[in-house]
């Protein structure tokens, strides 16, 4: 039983200002497995009053002072990586090779990546008389949600650490533990007092508190549109720099071809990894509507290799992460039903054998229409949806049918095919044939939120930019 009973707050773990106890459940058991101080309105000022004091020292650091803290954060990271994983795999049920694996593995990724980055980073350039200069914007709220903790937790916190700004991190309140080993890892590798700071609690008790402050200078938020909605609403009042990776409804298109029964597999093994607890999975699988049948035969194939239980096994996909989850995907399972799509795999309940834990089997829906509830609606679980397509300008008429505008997916063996889709498909990320890379700007159109992460785009989401006229005469800037 794990009990985080502090916050750390200006370097220190510290008492919260009035103790309230929140339960963690194992969704994999149904069993409280840990136990965790929530913050409140008081400890959110105590935090942003530390990175206030900490910014003008933090923020006039040099180059080298930075990368020196990040390569120490690495360090302790890869000593501690182990103990992420097995946080993960208890907190949100992700097995343990996805936990140890690509979870755990994306966090060290983009520490990387934000170390190749800041090595070469122009903060400043001439442009002709003027001098253009990237400033830390300040103190950062950044909450983050319990789907891809490590990997949203790094996205934030490691290019503003590397932009010289300060911080106050809230995890969301599922999945507390990573939070706490992940500050348990900074304050090992030595990150000056009140830099950064941790205040575990939930939405009302400290993210509106932190995305309200009027010293804080911009909020980082990851989670769903109506939660991000509710964050700019409370930040707009003092006209903070707020950014939002919000929900989406990916479309999957698969080109007619040769490859076309293995791309249909390979989209089934995406949507279903992580439980399909991901915003940018190919949730929409779009096939040519002649291929309809052959699709449903390749996914119902794909469908039943995806093994589910008990995420200390060698399974592809554990529970989802609580009961409220499960119950919301049951009914949309339930909802595709009725509305008469064609049930491929999967279905409502548990799947065989489980009798606790929250498993949903891996579902697949052919036949469906875009304006079905389940091709509209964000389910957040293992449930793929399969529509058809009439030529190409069909496909990107029904990609870009949808309030959300994430990621979406082009497979197909014809190259100059897929390129021409993408520069159609209205989203920020477009990823042809399972292209993978940590330098592409990561973040949505429409619905699905505003600014960009992942790479030298995150570096500038913490940035003002200042111009500085007359810095240098005419004709010596020529």
């Amino acid at each position: 039983m794990r009990e985080y009973l502090k916050l750390y707050i200006g370097g220190q773990w510290t008492d919260p200002a009035e103790l309230r106890i929140s339960e963690v459940v194992n969704p994999a058991t149904e069993e409280v497995c840990g136990k965790v101080a929530f913050g409140s309105a008081a400890d959110v000022d105590k935090a942003v009053a530390a990175a206030r004091a900490a910014f003008p020292t933090w923020s006039a650091t040099t180059r080298k002072e930075r990368l020196d803290l990040l390569q120490a954060i690495l360090d302790e990271y890869q000593k501690r990586s182990a103990d992420l994983g097995a946080a993960l795999t208890e907190e949100m049920g992700a097995p343990a090779s996805l936990a140890n694996g690509f979870q755990v593995g994306l966090g060290a990724g983009h520490l990387s990546t934000a170390i190749g980055i800041l090595e070469d980073f122009v903060f400043e350039e001439q442009r002709g008389a003027t001098r253009v200069i990237k400033e830390p914007i300040g103190v950062c709220g950044l909450i983050t949600p319990w789907n891809w903790p490590m990997n949203q937790i790094a996205v934030k916190v490691f290019p503003a650490l590397a932009t010289g700004c300060t911080m106050v991190l809230k995890p969301s309140e599922r999945t507390p533990f990573v939070g706490q080993v992940f500050t348990e890892i900074l304050d090992a590798a030595g990150v000056p007092a009140g830099v950064f700071n941790l205040v575990q609690g939930d939405g009302p008790g400290v993210g509106v508190p932190l995305s309200q402050h009027p010293d804080v200078d911009m909020v980082s938020f990851t989670g769903s549109t109506r939660a991000g909605i509710e964050i700019a609403k409370n930040a707009a009042t003092t006209i903070k720099r707020v950014t939002q990776e919000l929900g989406g409804k990916g479309p999957n298109i698969i080109l007619d071809d040769d490859a076309f029964a293995e791309n249909v597999a390979k989209g089934v093994g995406n949507m279903m990894g992580n439980s399909g607890q991901t915003c940018s999975a190919p949730s929409r699988m779009l096939v040519p509507r002649s291929r309809m049948e052959e699709a449903a035969r390749a996914a119902k194939e794909a469908a039943a290799q995806i093994t589910v239980g008990d995420p200390n096994t060698d399974v592809v996909i554990g529970p989802v992460v609580a009961k409220s989850q499960f119950d919301r995907i049951q009914a949309l399972i339930q909802k595709g039903i009725d509305e008469g799509a064609t049930l491929v795999a999967g279905g409502t309940g548990r799947p065989d054998g489980l009798d606790k834990g929250y498993y949903v089997k891996p579902t697949v829906f052919a036949d469906v229409k875009n304006d079905m509830v389940i091709a509209r609606e964000e389910i957040f679980g293992p449930v793929l949806v399969i529509i058809g397509y009439d030529d190409l300008d069909h496909a990107v008429e029904i990609a870009n049918d949808t309030p959300y505008g994430l990621s979406s997916n082009v497979a197909g063996t014809d190259l100059e095919a897929a390129r021409a889709l993408a520069r159609r498909i209205r989203a920020g990320w477009v990823v042809i044939n399972d292209a993978f890379d940590f330098h592409a700007p990561f973040g949505g159109y429409k619905q699905s939120g505003n600014g960009r992460e992942w790479g030298e785009g995150g570096f500038h989401e913490y940035l003002e930019t200042k111009g500085v006229l007359g810095y240098a005469p005419e004709e010596a800037a020529s």
